[in-house]
This record gives C-alpha cells, structure tokens and sequence, in this order.
C-alpha cells in the first residue's frame, strides 16, 4: 500500500461512517465488507466524518482513526484526500486512543486550515463532547487527556505506519 504523496501531511482517508449518522459502521478487512457494528446508545450523532488512514496500524490493533471536517457528508466506503492538521489524544476501555483530525483538501471551504488554530475553538469543544458522551450509555469510560498540534498528529502516522509495513513484511513469505 503507498501513502499519498505528502505523506504524513496528506493522507487517504477511507470513510466508515458520514457525518450526520447514529450508525456505527466498521470495515471488515478479512471480507472487505463494511458492517454495521451497532447504533448509538446516547442521542448523539457523528458530526464530522470519521474512518481511517489505511496503511497504517495503531496500537489497539486496528488501522488509524481519522475525524473528517468536510462541508458535506460522504458515504461509508468512500476514500478522501486529507490533510492532517492535528488529533485528539484519549483513552476508552481499550486504553490509549488518537483520532487524527484532517481536512477535505478538496472542500474549498478547509483549503486554508492548516492546524489546530484554523479550527474554530467550539468545533473542536463539540468533537470532544461527541466523544464524552457516545457511550455513556453503554457503561464505558471515556477519558479526554486533551488535542495535539499537527506536528504530534505526523509522529503518530509515521509511527503506525511504520508498525503497518513491518507487520505486512512479516505476514509476506
């Protein structure tokens, strides 16, 4: 898998689940199949587009999660070219968890973002509550430890992207 060029700066994102939705969808990779996983317990919805930076591998195992601030909606499947300009650093019962915030480079309207300080202030309070709150009611913890400029958000893509290509040189004869 090759990285967009402008990498880690730019990156593909495949969308699992458009802004708007209460469905939770996640890509299946051993089926290709996207999967509806569950529906929001909490009367909270995506308000942002959200999926992951194929190529890449986090932590917890699966690719990295990707928040898409696009003007309107895409679909779950859909691959967009981004730029990265910062994350949101938490934990859940998983444990460490980054959700890198990108930008539609193609919406006219974010062409001009290039970090944390072009987000408005209460955009990025309501991402964090979307995540405070999602699962509250299925009894899981969530706990904001804060966001991170850009320069953070680039060392994490590297790094999983780096975990991503030595885990597919293993997997290769």
């Amino acid at each position: 898998m090759e990285m967009p060029e402008g990498f880690p700066d730019i990156v593909e994102i495949f969308v699992e689940i458009p802004r708007g939705s209460r469905n939770k969808y996640e890509f299946d990779e051993k089926t290709g199949v996207i999967r509806l996983n569950r529906v929001l317990s909490s009367a909270v919805y995506y308000n942002f587009d959200y999926g992951f930076i194929d190529g890449t591998r986090a932590d917890d195992g699966d690719h990295t999660d990707a928040l898409l601030l696009i003007g309107e909606g895409t679909f779950p499947g859909c691959r967009v070219a981004a730029r990265v300009v910062g994350g949101l650093e938490m934990s859940d019962e998983n444990g460490f968890d980054f959700k890198v915030l990108c930008v539609c480079v193609a919406d006219p309207q974010y062409s001009h973002y290039q970090t944390l300080a072009d987000v408005s202030p209460h955009r990025l309070r309501e991402i964090e509550n979307f995540f405070e709150t999602y699962k509250l009611l299925e009894n899981k913890e969530v706990e904001m430890v804060g966001w991170r400029d850009v320069d953070r958000a680039r060392e994490i893509l590297v790094h999983d992207r780096q975990v991503f290509v030595d885990q597919q040189a293993m997997a290769t004869p």
